[in-house]
């Protein structure tokens, strides 16, 4: 449930998970840099073109979306009746392009791999007293915990459903909160059980 890897061949599959990461960064940066929608449509679609260079569906893209795309939807008529709709189109686009950038980093990088290369690139933590492992293991989760919320939220919204409680905020929070809680117990244990240690 946690492991997003599609195994592959493909160049983007073999790139250094540090390299990839790194890249995730300075992308992130610029394409928030850029002001103009040209640029940031050309990211968008570039972005859509790599995932058919590692092999994978635009099913695949837009399954990185499709968990927040009503949250996208309030964000464009929001943007839209404040703004105008040419900049709604911008933000929309510019938070769609990093979603699927990011997804598509999970799909080709293995979360062992990731883990790794967030130790070492953060080794200059050690110097305030901060273990890199315990940073890069706690950044590593963070990553993986966002597609599965959006798969509980997801459920619950459809159990919810049936019972007619769909657009009630609470009647979806608490079993979301709930169940978080419960798998975060659940990869607590499972952590132990391991007797994971990193090195002080």
């Amino acid at each position: 449930m946690f492991e997003l890897y599609h195994p592959g061949t493909s160049v983007l599959h073999r790139l250094p998970a540090g390299f990839k990461i790194l890249t995730l960064v300075i992308a992130g940066t610029l394409i928030f840099l850029a002001s103009d929608l040209p640029i940031v449509a050309a990211f968008f679609a570039a972005t859509a073109g790599l995932y058919y260079v590692a092999g994978l569906t635009l099913a695949s893209a837009w399954a990185q979306i499709r968990p927040v795309v009503w949250i996208l939807a309030v964000l464009f008529v929001a943007q839209g009746l404040i703004t105008g709709w040419t900049m709604a189109v911008f933000i929309v686009l510019r938070f769609a392009s990093l979603l699927m950038l990011a997804g598509l980093i999970a799909l080709t990088t293995r979360t062992s791999d990731m883990i790794d290369a967030m130790e070492r690139g953060l080794w200059y933590l050690r110097y305030i007293g901060v273990n890199p492992a315990k940073v890069s293991l706690a950044l590593s989760l963070a990553l993986r915990f966002i597609p599965v919320l959006a798969t509980i939220t997801r459920d619950v919204r459809e159990a919810q459903k049936v019972r007619g409680l769909e657009r009630s905020i609470v009647a979806v929070a608490i079993p979301v909160i709930v169940r978080t809680l419960r798998m975060s117990d659940d990869i607590s244990d499972a952590i132990e059980a391991r007797s994971y240690d990193p090195k002080i």
